[in-house]
């Protein structure tokens, strides 16, 4: 609950406070140091930009925008400039998205703690072009959208039916199953045309793969059930002729499916999916979608990264979108107006 009065910070009195609570979280384990300290590294040069002496509530969405555009054409130190000066120092889109989702996580948390009436990002106009090239936040595909797809990817058979060219070139199991991996698990392409059948094992009745990462990193990700059950139809059925050890994902000719054949496999479910929840979306964007939905139903961050593959929290945060709803659908669900469970 918002408290009574508002409380007029400064830009920097504010800073200093949230830092106090970002660095705190460290103690219990919520926050790495090194997310910490990057927290603290951008709200501190908000400060700079915004001015230490205005007022936090004072802050309209211009000023933001105003902010946003500063940081994108302030100069980078940790980048060498290129040869006609500083294009090549300003800051990348990576780094201007994460001050971004710095700034944002500063604001939430003073519209809580009653030091701004009215959450300015909310009120952010500023076009990613006009911020340099930084890439679009809406990358996710929308609850609707995805479904749309994974129901697509889940009834390959009777979809196929209707479909042209020669019968023993389709491998619909094939198309759900990257579909279903891509949406569910959320991996790199890279890391899903990499598999090998030999990657994926059962543990207590729990299937389970093992993606071999960047950095030489693995990780072991349980498979939901209708993910393991479309594992086991491909299996069976159209890979089932091919080496036992070897790729996971193959062409129709039998060799190990490349990179780019990806994104025509999803173009192809797509394109099955009603037009009114089908939106194009690239395998990064299915990864965004992974990310974007597990955190908004509220599975815990670090279960989350480590799905994905991150080695810290803070990357996680750029595959994070805001959703359409998402801020009603958790007020509703609000852990602390819950019934209580009856004992026993």
């Amino acid at each position: 609950m918002r408290p009574a009065e508002l409380n007029r910070l400064t830009v920097a009195e504010a800073v200093d406070r949230y830092v106090e609570l970002v660095r705190a979280k460290t103690v219990t384990g919520a926050l790495s140091p090194a997310t910490a300290e990057v927290y603290a590294r951008d709200v501190a040069t908000l400060v700079a930009l915004a001015g230490e002496d205005a007022v936090l509530d004072d802050l309209t969405g211009e000023d933001v925008d105003a902010v946003l555009l500063a940081f994108a054409r302030k100069p980078d130190g940790r980048r060498s400039p290129d040869r006609q000066g500083s294009p090549g120092s300003l800051q990348s889109a990576s780094s201007q998205a994460r001050f971004r989702r710095s700034i944002s996580a500063l604001f939430k948390h003073a519209t809580l703690a009653g030091w701004v009436q009215i959450n300015p990002m909310a009120a952010v106009t500023v076009s990613a072009r006009e911020r340099g090239g930084l890439r679009a936040e809406r990358r996710a595909l929308t609850r609707e959208q995805a479904q749309g797809l994974i129901g697509a990817a889940r009834e390959p058979d009777a979809q196929e039916e209707g479909r042209r060219g020669r019968r023993d070139q389709r491998l619909p199991l094939r198309d759900g199953l990257i579909v279903l991996l891509l949406a569910a698990v959320g991996p790199r392409v890279s890391e899903l045309v990499r598999a090998n059948v030999e990657d994926f094992y059962t543990n207590d009745g729990v299937r389970y793969w093992r993606i071999f990462g960047k950095g030489g990193r693995t990780r072991d990700v349980p498979l939901p059930a209708d993910v393991a059950a479309a594992l086991e139809a491909y299996l069976t059925g159209e890979r089932g002729g091919g080496p036992p050890d070897k790729a996971l994902l193959l062409s129709w000719r039998g060799r190990r499916l490349a990179r780019g054949d990806v994104q025509a496999v999803i173009d192809r479910v797509q394109a099955r999916v009603d037009p009114e929840r089908r939106r194009s979306v690239t395998p990064h964007g299915l990864r965004h979608t992974t990310a974007t939905h597990l955190l908004a139903d509220a599975v815990d961050m670090d279960a989350v990264r480590r799905v994905l593959g991150h080695s810290d929290l803070s990357t996680l945060g750029r595959y994070r979108d805001e959703l359409p709803g998402e801020l009603e659908v958790a007020m509703r669900a609000h852990p602390l107006l819950r019934s209580p469970k009856s004992p026993g």
